[in-house]
């Protein structure tokens, strides 16, 4: 299901392809992604989890807009117990995660080249055991502020098919979006940060690597924030 066949949802990202592909990065396009493709099913229906992967997996993690798929592909290799599910419509960036599996072999990624949220809206409930969304599109002209993902829009969804206890792991090197992340977050009553000093968000933990984002941020002289939060306990 692709973005032009949801005329009622709004267009969240950029564009779709950057320079063409070089010949082994569209011959990595042609032979995985058929096999680590995921699509959203019809508007309504849920998606069996539980037949994502070809051997059981502990649990689910997500991660929205991966970029390069650098972040995507270690987690997937450190973590080879749980399932992934990565959404990224630019085309460049997918072939970029491919020829990460490609050299490592992982087989517990299902990959989503388009919107994250047809995929969101088909989890089940509480089905999430940890999402990422990290260095989005800061989106910094006002009257494209409703395009960030993180917000009104689509907390509601991660808050849904997240598990009670989820992390919920935001990144971003631009003051303006991580001023406007930490506002929605905190205002949403589902989540808790777990922030205690400024250390907590000033320093990415050991288990969460360096993406090519956060190394052009710290390059160019930005300063990335690293936010963890985890949704709170559902009332029974």
């Amino acid at each position: 299901m692709s973005e032009d066949s949801i005329p009622h949802r709004k267009v969240l990202y950029g564009r779709r392809h950057g320079r063409p592909l070089r010949r082994h990065r569209q011959e990595v396009m042609d032979t995985l992604l058929p096999r680590m493709k995921l699509v959203a099913p019809e508007k309504g229906a849920r998606l069996d989890t539980a037949s994502l992967f070809a051997e059981p997996k502990r649990d689910l993690w997500f991660e929205v807009g991966f970029g390069g798929g650098e972040h995507l592909a270690w987690q997937a290799a450190r973590n080879p117990e749980i399932g992934f599910i990565g959404c990224e419509p630019f085309v460049n960036g997918v072939s970029s995660l491919l020829k990460h599996v490609e050299e490592g072999g992982q087989n517990n990624i299902r990959v989503v080249p388009d919107d994250a949220r047809p995929i969101l809206d088909a989890l089940p409930d509480a089905s999430v055991g940890r999402a990422f969304v990290l260095f989005p599109d800061p989106w910094p002209k006002l009257r494209h502020a409703f395009r960030r993902f993180i917000g009104p829009d689509n907390l509601p969804r991660l808050s849904r098919v997240l598990k009670d206890g989820a992390e919920l792991r935001i990144a971003s090197d631009d003051p303006k979006l991580q001023r406007w992340m930490l506002e929605h977050m905190l205002r949403h009553p589902d989540f808790e940060w777990l922030a205690r000093t400024a250390q907590d968000w000033r320093v990415r933990p050991e288990d969460w690597p360096q993406t090519r984002y956060e190394k052009k941020a710290l390059e160019a002289g930005r300063s990335p924030v690293f936010m963890r939060f985890i949704r709170k306990i559902r009332e029974t």
